[in-house]
């Protein structure tokens, strides 16, 4: 964020890194699923955890890796742990 006067008024200019894709938001389910995925959890043990099926786990991992531009849940572990986290980016 910038903030400049000009003539007087003060603007706040909300300024994008364009280097750094965006990363689509992921929903509350999404970021809970990468969470899981993180700790080395199975889609069975996900899908007991969060009392849902097998199958909509492996929807929300497919879901998440496309997401993220990631072929994998080790690529869903790295997104999770890396400094600049996913888990901030939800509800937008």
């Amino acid at each position: 964020m910038l903030s400049v006067r000009l003539g007087g008024e003060r603007l706040v200019v909300l300024v994008e890194d364009v280097k750094r894709p965006r990363v689509p938001a992921l929903t509350a389910a999404e970021r809970e699923v990468a969470e899981q995925v993180s700790a080395g959890l199975s889609n069975q043990e996900i899908a007991s955890t969060r009392k849902t099926s097998v199958h909509t786990v492996a929807n929300q991992v497919a879901s998440v890796m496309q997401k993220l531009g990631v072929g994998s849940r080790i690529g869903i572990a790295r997104a999770w742990s890396s400094p600049r986290s996913i888990k901030s980016r939800g509800g937008r």
